[in-house]
């Protein structure tokens, strides 16, 4: 009878565990804006190269004082889009670039509320830009003939504020950021993780020089 009560424990504990993610699984992050708040979900399970990338520019404080400053809403239906934020081009806070974790590798896609790594023409270039979707937006997914963007996390609140940012007054930009620049743009106040320990890299911070 104690075996298979130990048996029965044994077999209630591997059906729970294989239910739900491991903790570590999933980083939450705080995102405090202007505009207000949001929380994200980091999915360090199967992204992990780009969450550890992304909670790198957290723990440092590297998104910290910078703007979300990009708008880019479709044109037949402006309430959907994407935002986008960071470090813009501010190379005192760039970090090495993580190698792209396509979402046909991961799995994660581009629904609406993903956080996604910005990158240019080279798709292994992320730093620490990066897009909220508002609506799905499966062009940026991988497909023949392009790796796409990686999707590495989703909103868990918030979203109502994301919405309010897609929806702020742009102008000026080039290329495909033309009329898209948010004016003025939104303030990245604070960035900072909610679970698990903070890991700074130990690197200088130049663009604290002269700050108190």
């Amino acid at each position: 009878m104690r075996h298979l009560f130990a048996s029965a424990t044994l077999l209630l504990f591997c059906l729970t565990a294989s239910a739900s993610p491991p903790p570590s699984a999933f980083v939450r992050v705080r995102i405090v804006t202007s505009e207000g708040p949001i929380v994200v979900a980091l999915e360090a399970g199967r992204a992990p190269k780009t969450t550890a990338n992304f909670l790198a520019y957290v723990d440092d404080g590297r998104f910290d004082g910078t703007s979300i400053y990009r708008s880019a809403r479709r044109k037949a239906d402006p309430k959907f889009g994407f935002i986008q934020g960071g470090i813009g081009t501010d190379a005192r806070r760039i970090l090495p670039s993580p190698p792209l974790e396509p979402t046909d590798k991961t799995g994660i896609r581009h629904l609406s509320g993903a956080i996604s790594m910005a990158h240019g023409s080279n798709p292994d270039s992320a730093t620490g830009n990066f897009s909220i979707m508002v609506g799905d937006n499966p062009g940026l997914d991988a497909k023949p003939g392009s790796r796409g963007f990686a999707a590495f996390g989703h909103v868990v609140s918030g979203m109502d504020v994301v919405k309010r940012i897609l929806g702020k007054s742009t102008c000026c930009g080039r290329d495909a950021m033309r009329g898209q620049m948010i004016q003025p743009p939104v303030k990245l106040i604070r960035v900072q993780r909610l679970d698990g320990t903070p890991r700074p890299t130990g690197l200088p911070k130049p663009w604290t020089l002269g700050l108190r």
